[in-house]
């Protein structure tokens, strides 16, 4: 599953989003997001050639999924350039209640902007189903600071971020230029 997303409708999405903030708000409080730096400054080169570095890990402590799969989310900001990014890695820090209150979630990597400019979020979550309901409500905040056209995604079932990251040949298929998504290789 993947592409464009396909939002959901706003009066869907915005109560979605603003339920995740209050899960978010209550598992800060809780101590229960943490945000390790074991991930942080590691590069990643992707199948379509692009590279980009971990600026950021967020987990969440919890049972282990039972139904695991990788989210990888990507957009490009609007008119962002030169030190535009480096804002925007500083207060991303604020679009955590955007995902970690979300069902399902398990952790995340933040990647800053590659080659091309292109953001990628790589996460761990708990059931495609709630990856996919995630990504369907994520579009409304991505949409009001990026280029439409280059908010996708695409899950992969069955697998673990941490696995795809350090093997990527654990990823079915061979890798193609226009896997935007597919890590190729870590360091």
């Amino acid at each position: 599953m993947g592409g464009q997303v396909e939002h959901l409708r706003a009066g869907i999405a915005l109560p979605r989003l603003a339920a995740c903030a209050g899960r978010t708000a209550v598992q800060l409080a809780r101590r229960r997001i943490r945000f390790p730096r074991g991930h942080v400054g590691q590069r990643v080169r992707f199948a379509d050639g692009s590279t980009a570095w971990v600026y950021r890990e967020t987990v969440m402590e919890r049972p282990p999924s039972l139904d695991p799969c990788v989210l990888i989310v990507q957009f490009r900001l609007r008119r962002v350039r030169g030190v535009g990014h480096q804002l925007f890695r500083a207060e991303s820090w604020l679009n955590t209640p955007l995902f970690a209150g979300f069902p399902g979630f398990v952790s995340k990597l933040w990647f800053a902007a590659d080659d091309f400019g292109v953001y990628r979020g790589l996460y761990d979550w708990d059931g495609p189903h709630h990856a996919d309901a995630y990504v369907r409500a994520l579009w409304w905040p991505l949409a009001l600071v990026s280029e439409l056209d280059s908010i996708q995604y695409h899950v992969l079932p069955g697998l673990r971020r941490d696995d795809v990251i350090a093997d990527p040949t654990c990823i079915a298929g061979p890798a193609a230029a226009d896997q935007w998504w597919r890590p190729a290789e870590s360091w």
